[in-house]
Order: C-alpha cells, then structure tokens, then sequence
C-alpha cells in the first residue's frame, strides 16, 4: 500500500527497537547506520531543513517502546513516524501474544494522532531452524499489524513478503539483523511506500544465486554463530538482561538531518 503525500513530509521520526537503531550496518566509527538514517537522507535531500530522530534501542520490549519511546515520539510533532515493535516479545521463551498485541494497540492510537502518517512494518524474516519455531507468533504479530493499519490508516510496509529479505545473504553472522544491502533494500521499501519514485523497483528481487556453501564451511559457521551470538543471546534471556540495557537513542531530538 502506498500513499502521495499533497505536500512533502518534512521530518521523521523512527520508533522501535535494533532493527530501526540500524544493527547491522556497522560505520567505520563503530556507529550503526541502518534503514532508517538512508530514508531520512533520501527526504531531507528533497526537503530543506527537513528534521530527523531516531528514538529505537537494540533489545527492547514492545513494553519498553509503548513506556520509553511513544509518547516522546507522539509530541514531537513529526510528519512521519515509523514503529517496529514486538518482534524480540516473540523470539522469547515465554510470549504473551494477547499482551504483546494490547501494546502494540496501544502504541499505534497514541501515535496516530500526533502525526500526518504512520508507518508500521511486517518485519524481514530469513528463513532458518531456530526461528522457524517462534514463526507462528511472528505471523500472529503480523497479521495483528494489518488489522491495526486498516483501522487507523497506517501504512504497511510488507517486508516479510519480499523474497530478496529471506536470503542469508543479506544477513549478518548474527542471523538477527540485517547487513548493509539489507538495510538499503528496507529503505527502498519505505521510500516507495511513502509515495516516493522508486529508486530501486527491484528491491524485493532476489539476489543472483552462488554456489551453496560446503558442509565444512556450514558448520563453521554455525559453531562461530552458536559461540559468538545464540549462547550470549540466551543468557541475556535466561537473566532477564538486554543487549540495549542503560543504551540511549542514537538521534533522541527531532533535529535538522545532517
């Protein structure tokens, strides 16, 4: 779905958590850049002194969203807001998806009136063995964010449905968030959603195939993921810790983009 604005937007606010914080797509000063920081540069080159914050923090809770992030969002007056949010409530052991959903409610009828056009996401899915068990609830989200579109004039972002997002390709060694070229192809997506030209109509094309990778080097990969990312990801689960604990927002203040 997509929208023509009658007047170009002129500033933006991003809500949510690691995917929107850019994790990632790593700068050569340790700092992520990630889909939301592109759409923001794309707009403000259309829009002089067009305004951008990024409120997302890595790890957090739809909870911690609706608690630290939506009313901030709501009062800054933006034109556009973007919320993805309740993905990491999913991936947890122990998910209350009627909770996640309320909140999630809750979240888009405080934002809607304080701005000229929300924008939700059906997040990016690769496909895999660990997430294919959280999958359902990932689809229940989904689905929830579809409905609330339709009731509150949201626009939705179908990233779940793009083929190209599903390749490991364009996923870091985490298998959680996207590279680079993932985060590009996502603010295509946005881009286009809001009515813009496209830039890239091939963004949800699939990219060329490669040889598959050998069983040795599969497996090295796998120790290397299970080492460096699932075991600390578990144990941050199993003591209620998360990676974005104490963190603030990369961008907290709707300022002019630079």
């Amino acid at each position: 779905m997509q929208t023509k604005p009658t007047s170009p937007y002129t500033s933006l606010v991003a809500v949510g958590d690691s995917f929107t914080e850019g994790m990632s797509d790593l700068l050569p000063d340790g700092t992520y850049r990630g889909w939301a920081d592109l759409l923001a540069a794309r707009m403000s080159a259309q829009v002089p002194g067009f305004r951008y914050a990024n409120l997302a923090v890595r790890g957090k809770l739809i909870g911690q969203i609706v608690e630290e992030q939506v009313d901030v969002a709501a009062g800054m007056g933006a034109d556009v807001i973007t919320l993805v949010g309740g993905l990491n409530d999913t991936l947890r052991p122990k998910c209350d998806m009627v909770r996640v959903k309320d909140l999630l409610t809750e979240a888009v009828e405080r934002l809607t009136p304080g701005c000229r056009q929300l924008v939700l996401m059906r997040s990016p899915g690769r496909q895999g063995p660990v997430l294919e068990r959280f999958r359902p609830r990932m689809e229940e989200l989904f689905d929830h964010v579809d409905t609330l579109a339709a009731k509150h004039g949201a626009l939705v972002v179908d990233l779940y449905a793009a083929p190209s997002l599903a390749d490991p390709r364009l996923w870091d060694v985490d298998r959680l968030h996207l590279t680079a070229e993932g985060h590009r192809r996502v603010a295509e997506a946005v881009w286009q959603t809001l009515g813009h030209p496209a830039e890239d109509p091939d963004w949800r094309t699939p990219l060329p195939p490669t040889p598959p990778p050998t069983w040795t080097a599969r497996r090295t990969a796998d120790l290397r993921f299970t080492r460096q990312h699932l075991l600390p990801w578990i144990a941050r689960r199993l003591t209620g810790r998360s990676s974005g604990d104490g963190r603030a927002p990369k961008h907290p203040e709707l300022l002019p983009y630079e």
